[in-house]
C-alpha cells in the first residue's frame, strides 16, 4: 500500500518544467519583459511593483493558501520558487497546484509561494552591463514588496528559496550569499555548474549560437565574472556567514541529469569548506523537476515541514513567542513612523507604510496567547 504522502504526490505531479533547451533570449533592454502575462491557476495572482533597481515596472506572481483568507490574524512563511529557463510563467501553475495540494493533504504547512519573474535565460544573476539587475530586483526589491503586500513572517525564519535548472543554480547563489534572509535554500537540478559556461556538459544539447548569447548578456563573456558570481566561489567567499546562520542547504540532482557531474562538484566544495548541508542523487532520473521531487519521497515533504512547521504565528506576535503582550508592544512603539525604504516592517500590520494608531489597534485586538 502506498502512504499517505506517496498517494498525494501521485496526484499532484508537475508536468515537465523548462530545461536548458528553448531557443529564446529577451532581445535589447528595451525590449525585456519585466511584465509577464497574468497565470490563471486557483489561489495565483499577478502582482506589478516599482523596482528601482530595474528602473521600471516589474511583476511576480503569488500563490495564496485557503488559509491566507479564512486565518485572517495569521502570518505566514514564504517560499521563493526560481523557475528554470524558457518560459518565465510555464510552471507556475503546475507548481502551486503541487504546494496547493500538498498543503491540502496536510504534508507541509500553509506557506504562501512567490514565483519571481526571472526571464527566459537571465540565470537569477545581475548582468555584468548593468542592463538587467536580477539578484538586486529580487533581493532588494521584491522581497520588501512582499514582506508590506502580505502577511508574512517577515524574518528569515519565515523563508526558503528554491527552484530548478536555471532556479536551482539561482537558489544556491542567493541562498548561500544571504543566508541572513533565508532560513534555507532548496537547489534541485542546478545548472549551469560547470566552471566554463562554454564547456558544455555531457549529454545536452544547447544551441552553441544561444550559449554564446546568454555568455555575453548576463556575464559579459567574460570568464572572471562568471566564476565571480558561480555558487562555489559564492559558498567560499560566505562559507562563515553559512555555517554561523545555521542555513539548511539541500541539493538534489537525477543520476541521468546532465548536471549531475556539476552538482557533485558543487557538493565536493561545500564539504571541502566544512558547509553542512544534504546531498540526494535521485536514481534513475533525468533533467525532470517532478521526477527529482518524486524521487526524494517523504524526505521531500519533511524538508518544509522540518524548515516551515511551527513558523506561522498570529498577527502583532512580533518576537514569535507564540503570545501577543508588552514584548511585542514596546517592539511596534520602538518602530513608530515610517517604514524605511527597502526594508521589512513587521510591525507595520496594516501595509500602509506607517507604523501608527491603526496598527496599534490590531496589535490591542489580539492581545494574549
Amino acid at each position: 500500500m502506498p502512504s499517505r504522502r506517496e498517494s498525494a504526490f501521485a496526484g499532484i505531479l508537475l508536468s515537465t518544467l523548462p530545461a536548458l533547451t528553448v531557443p529564446a533570449v529577451a532581445g535589447a533592454q528595451g525590449g525585456l519583459p519585466w511584465v509577464t502575462p497574468p497565470v490563471t491557476a486557483p489561489g495565483v495572482e499577478r502582482r506589478l511593483f516599482a523596482s528601482d533597481a530595474a528602473g521600471t515596472t516589474v511583476s511576480y506572481h503569488v500563490f495564496l493558501p485557503p488559509q491566507y483568507a479564512a486565518e485572517p490574524d495569521r502570518c505566514f512563511p514564504v517560499l521563493y520558487w526560481l523557475h528554470g529557463s524558457g518560459a518565465a510563467t510555464a510552471s507556475i501553475a503546475p507548481v502551486s497546484g503541487w504546494f496547493r495540494d500538498a498543503i491540502a493533504a496536510g504534508l507541509i504547512p500553509p506557506m504562501i509561494v512567490v514565483f519571481p519573474n526571472g526571464m527566459s535565460y537571465r540565470m537569477w544573476c545581475d548582468s555584468l552591463d548593468g542592463a538587467t539587475p536580477m539578484e538586486t530586483v529580487v533581493i532588494e526589491d521584491l522581497l520588501p514588496v512582499v514582506d508590506a503586500a502580505f502577511r508574512t513572517v517577515a524574518s528569515r525564519e519565515g523563508r526558503i528559496v528554491e527552484g530548478f535548472s536555471m532556479g536551482g543554480q539561482g537558489a544556491a547563489r542567493l541562498g548561500l550569499r544571504h543566508s541572513d534572509l533565508f532560513a534555507a535554500a532548496s537547489i534541485l537540478g542546478a545548472g549551469p555548474m560547470q566552471l566554463d559556461f562554454l564547456d558544455e556538459p555531457a549529454g545536452t544539447s544547447f544551441p552553441r549560437d544561444l550559449r554564446l548569447q546568454i555568455y555575453e548578456q548576463v556575464w559579459g563573456s567574460s570568464p572572471a565574472y562568471y566564476l565571480a558570481q558561480h555558487p562555489s566561489t559564492i559558498a567560499e567567499e560566505n562559507a562563515a556567514a553559512v555555517i554561523a546562520s545555521g542555513l539548511r542547504i539541500r541539493v538534489a540532482v537525477g543520476t541521468l541529469d546532465a548536471m549531475l557531474a556539476g552538482n557533485v562538484a558543487y557538493r565536493e566544495h561545500l564539504e571541502a569548506l566544512g558547509i553542512d548541508h544534504e546531498f540526494t542523487p535521485v536514481p534513475g532520473v533525468g533533467h525532470l523537476a517532478p521526477a527529482v521531487m518524486e524521487g526524494l519521497g517523504d524526505a521531500n515533504w519533511a524538508f518544509y515541514e522540518e524548515v516551515f512547521g511551527g513558523v506561522g504565528r498570529r498577527i502583532g506576535d512580533l518576537n514569535a513567542d507564540h503570545r501577543v503582550d508588552g514584548t511585542d508592544l514596546g517592539i511596534l512603539l520602538g518602530s513608530w513612523g515610517e517604514c524605511p525604504p527597502k526594508s521589512s516592517c513587521p510591525a507595520d500590520l496594516d501595509h500602509d507604510g506607517i507604523v501608527g494608531g491603526s496598527d496599534l489597534s490590531i496589535l490591542l485586538g489580539a492581545w494574549g496567547e
